[in-house]
């Protein structure tokens, strides 16, 4: 039989975390569950004549969504997401790994100078890379000047340009969960690997690298997501020619005015999205059991 002093103690732990997860739980559920669920509910309806929603339950959308032309655009958002994911990886890993082996002074310091893209306005960097790529620009002056090449390169307005500035904005957040996992690793599992006889690049593939990649997981859905949703980039750097799922999803909303399948579009990013944190769920408990 529960004494009465433990059914308060419990009832007051109880009230303890509503109080505490009660205002982020309520937060979360009014501007987050709230407006996916009605973005998500327009996706069984269809467009009106001019525009909003009819209330009619229909699969149209969906159908559509798979499409020759919208299957496309989506392959190629995956590619250009891919790519930007991968040389973020080649570039982030070894930045990170750098970061982690240097004394605590400067590794604090290039912590800050990792961060301090974030600290100016994300249109201003991407404009930035406009004067950067352009024809009249700082590179192709650069490269004319150097005699590298006779005629000025198009830099701009192409699938590459909106691989660089992806890659730009979203870099940081490759380096930043790659160091976490990198720095926490305990330097005697490198130490006996150097003892049995391993050396330096045979630590690294077989202790550093295992043990570093569900931060590598993490870093890549922390760049492939946001790459596969953006649609400031692919505008202003690709010129409306590297058209991404972004973009067809606001042009559904604030162009065509066809809720429903922007929604239906809007749904299928959530689902890539949860199928890699599914993903990075089974890489993070594979490695977690392995240790």
């Amino acid at each position: 039989m529960t004494s009465a002093p433990a059914t308060r103690s419990r009832g007051a732990r109880l009230r303890q975390r509503a109080l505490f997860l009660g205002p982020g739980l309520a937060f979360t559920a009014v501007f987050v569950v709230a407006p996916v669920a009605l973005v998500m509910s327009y996706t069984l309806f269809r467009r009106g004549r001019f525009g909003g929603v009819v209330h009619e339950v229909s699969l149209d959308n969906f159908i559509r969504a798979f499409e020759p032309v919208y299957r496309g655009v989506l392959v190629d958002s995956v590619v250009v997401a891919g790519l930007a994911t991968v040389f973020a990886v080649l570039l982030g890993y070894p930045a990170a790994y750098a970061i982690a082996a240097m004394p605590a002074r400067w590794r604090n310091l290039c912590l800050v100078l990792v961060l301090v893209p974030f600290w100016t306005n994300f249109l201003i960097r991407t404009y930035a890379w406009i004067v950067l790529l352009s024809g009249q620009g700082v590179i192709n002056d650069a490269l004319v000047s150097l005699g590298l090449v006779q005629e000025r390169l198009t830099l701009i307005n192409t699938r590459g340009a909106v691989v660089v500035g992806l890659l730009y904005t979203y870099l940081p957040l490759m380096i930043l969960p790659v160091y976490a996992s990198v720095a926490r690793l305990d330097g005697e599992l490198r130490e006996a690997a150097g003892d049995l006889g391993a050396g330096r690049v045979r630590t690294f593939t077989d202790v550093t690298l295992p043990l570093s990649l569900p931060g590598v997981v993490t870093g890549c859905i922390f760049v492939f997501v946001p790459s596969m949703g953006n649609f400031v980039i692919p505008e202003l750097l690709g010129g409306g020619k590297a058209l991404m799922v972004g973009n067809l999803v606001r042009d559904q909303f604030l162009v065509a005015r066809n809720w429903p399948f922007g929604a239906t579009l809007a749904l299928v990013m959530i689902v890539v999205l949860f199928l890699l944190f599914a993903l990075q769920s089974v890489v993070a408990r594979r490695f977690a059991v392995g240790r």
